[in-house]
């Protein structure tokens, strides 16, 4: 598993702190390289719930995408491993990215209202690629914040700003993942009229979200 590595400033150069840390996991690595699949157990099941909860769950919204997106994320990780370089940051960077572009791949083919802007995840590929191919990952991409409570605290100081029919669309529908016509009837409103409300309360969440502004009115 990976220790803190010590600050040096905003952005920099990270490694795996100990020097044992980054021995052991270049050798599960390479072992998995080499076909072993119980060094490839470990080192997905060592980095499996960071990405799960700092990088899948804040982006799609809902535990039961996160976790396909974590088994995916898994396939495609083997699938991959070996185009992987070593580095002394670990593999984690390497595994967030492909996190991110699951990620970025499931709300781009969702027929839904999303809270994550693919734009915004893209943007995040883009930077941490670039950073890799440096081998120069920040401080921040290594040791994020956790993710999931700063989203969580973020969409809940949003919903309290909007309108409370909003905001009850948005956590049946989109939070809890409830299916489409039993939102609308606990609503009571016809599924057309809900999908006009439900797109009515994302806009005023991300205008909120976005810069703070007041929602408008709901149909």
């Amino acid at each position: 598993m990976q220790r803190p590595a010590r600050r040096a400033g905003k952005v920099g150069l990270v490694t795996l702190s100990d020097p044992a840390d980054q021995t052991d996991e270049r050798l599960l690595v390479e072992r998995a390289k080499a076909g072993d699949r119980k060094a490839l157990g470990t080192l997905l099941s060592n980095h499996g719930p960071r990405l799960y909860r700092a990088v899948l769950l804040p982006r799609l919204g809902n535990e039961a995408r996160a976790r396909d997106a974590l088994s995916a994320t898994y396939e495609r990780a083997i699938q991959r491993l070996h185009q992987y370089e070593w580095q002394p940051c670990g593999v984690y960077p390497w595994l967030r990215v492909v996190a991110l572009r699951i990620a970025l791949d499931m709300l781009r083919s969702g027929r839904r209202e999303l809270l994550y802007d693919t734009e915004d995840v893209n943007r995040e590929i883009e930077a941490a690629e670039v950073q890799l191919s440096n081998a120069m990952p920040s401080v921040e991409a290594l040791h994020e914040r956790d993710e999931l409570d700063a989203a969580r605290a973020k969409l809940r100081d949003a919903l309290a700003q909007i309108n409370p029919r909003y905001a009850t669309a948005i956590r049946l529908r989109i939070l809890e993942d409830r299916p489409r016509e039993e939102v609308a009837k606990q609503m009571g409103v016809t599924p057309a009229t809900f999908d006009v409300l439900l797109h009515r309360s994302m806009a005023s969440l991300k205008k909120v979200m976005g810069s703070r502004g007041t929602e408008g009115s709901e149909p």
